[in-house]
């Protein structure tokens, strides 16, 4: 079989107003020596009202405003556009600006459509997004690569492989569906080198546009692979600015070490408590669907340095401690068993939400009680009266953080809890619940999220884990 790298660019990746597209097509250049690519680009970034942001945040931005009445338009979402253009071949930008305004007057539709109806929800939402964002980036970038000599084509919205449910604005993925659609987008992909496509987007079986939750490219780049890996020997290749490290850098500043190799369980764990390695979900989809493909993490500027994620890592595992991370804004539901299990069953059927650990049970008044950690506090909130609808009498905490130890082998480590414990105590912090658990690769640290205090754990453990003796 054929070689298939599936190669994620998100906007950081890209730069601010594509400062690091040059980057972006030695990289590209390099990849489809031996293998095809097909290239998954996010929305881009720019400068708003002084400061760098991601521009699927300002039209979110934009979109809540008109939905208050107020309509700023849509030229800000034009500006990185025009400046990545001038890096286009003469005789196609008049070609890629056309497909530009095309584009932003659906946009700009969809935001007149906003201020008319005074809602920014469903369809309307995917709409704004998807063509001043993701897709309308996938059209640029090939002509882009067309303009440096790459045989390129964009995969356009009517042949979009990636089917969802009707589940607009946090949609799942579709597999079976999803291959039905394939055929159109296999031959673009035989007749070209590199194919470009928008991430976070996603269709339903209607032709409707839907998004993923925010991290959603990383979930196209995933349920790319699954479409293609019985066709082609398939990798995923997330480019970023650095490959994975023993903690955050901007929170860690001595001692970091570079991680080689993750398992899928450490990788989707380290996501979902607060590494930005990839979407946890991505992982979650590879896995449900019986796939088994590796995973790169590539520093874009040196791209020798890489980790390789796969399903198992056999003798490749390294320091049993591979990483210590934390998150922030988290809350704890302190439910009934019986209750807690109804609560479960309805996330997971209905909300198709997984961003929580279940912790340790306790008994009051001969009653059990379930305890759960939220990785998000702002879904919390946007839910409570979802959550104590099952329970009215469950409790919410907010304002907790978790600092968590990742690595599958850490029971190869002497006392690594009580150490762990101990380094933050010394810290200044209180812990307020431990859950150590071997099954799960993870020990699990919360405390209360004030000031820097998460900052202040990730080092005060991070700082131990050098000194860590193991058999």
């Amino acid at each position: 079989m054929e070689n298939l790298i599936i190669s994620k660019f998100g906007g950081s990746a890209v730069g601010v107003d594509g400062v690091l597209i040059p980057t972006i097509i030695r990289r590209i250049n390099e990849l489809k020596k031996d293998s095809k690519v097909i290239t998954v680009f996010s929305a881009p970034l720019t400068t708003y009202n002084g400061k760098q942001r991601s521009l699927t945040d300002i039209a979110l931005e934009i979109g809540r405003m008109a939905e208050k009445g107020e309509n700023v338009g849509i030229d800000i979402l034009k500006k990185p556009y025009q400046k990545i253009v001038e890096l286009i071949d003469k005789t196609l930008q008049s070609d890629c600006n056309r497909i530009i305004d095309s584009f932003l007057a659906k946009a700009e539709a969809a935001l007149t459509e906003t201020l008319q109806k005074r809602e920014f929800a469903n369809e309307t939402r995917a709409r704004l997004l998807a063509y001043s964002g993701e897709i309308l980036m996938s059209q640029v970038m090939n002509y882009v690569l067309k303009s440096f000599g790459i045989k390129s084509e964009a995969i356009t919205f009517d042949i979009w492989p990636i089917i969802t449910d009707n589940n607009l604005e946090s949609a799942n993925f579709l597999a079976t569906e999803s291959f039905e659609t394939m055929n159109d987008v296999e031959k673009l992909l035989e007749k070209n080198d590199v194919l470009t496509i928008g991430g976070f987007i996603g269709k339903t079986k209607d032709g409707i546009e839907t998004t993923y939750e925010r991290g959603g490219s990383d979930r196209t780049a995933a349920d790319l692979g699954i479409l293609f890996n019985k066709k082609y020997h398939t990798r995923i290749d997330f480019e970023k600015d650095s490959a994975v490290l023993s903690a955050d850098p901007r929170v860690v500043k001595e001692e970091l070490e570079s991680i080689t190799h993750l398992s899928y369980n450490e990788a989707r764990i380290a996501g979902m408590f607060g590494m930005k390695i990839l979407d946890p979900i991505a992982i979650k989809e590879i896995v449900e669907n019986g796939v088994e493909m590796p995973i790169i993490i590539t520093d874009m500027g040196k791209p020798e340095k890489i980790t390789t994620i796969e399903r198992k890592l056999g003798e490749k595992n390294g320091h049993p401690l591979k990483i210590v991370t934390g998150k922030k804004n988290c809350a704890i539901v302190r439910i009934e068993k019986d209750s807690s299990e109804k609560l479960f069953h309805s996330l997971d059927k209905d909300k198709r939400y997984s961003e929580f650990v279940v912790l340790s049970p306790f008994t009051k008044d001969d009653i059990e009680f379930t305890r759960i950690l939220f990785l998000d506090g702002d879904y919390v909130k946007r839910n409570e009266r979802y959550i104590l609808g099952f329970d009215s009498l469950a409790s919410i905490t907010y304002n907790r953080g978790v600092i968590t130890l990742i690595g599958d082998e850490m029971w190869r480590v002497q006392q690594v809890a009580s150490k762990a414990s101990s380094r933050i105590g010394e810290a200044g912090l209180n812990i307020l619940n431990m859950d150590a658990q071997e099954e799960t690769s993870r020990i699990i640290i919360i405390i209360e999220d004030s000031g820097d205090s998460i900052e202040k754990a990730i080092r005060a453990v991070h700082a131990e884990r050098s000194k860590i003796k193991f058999v």
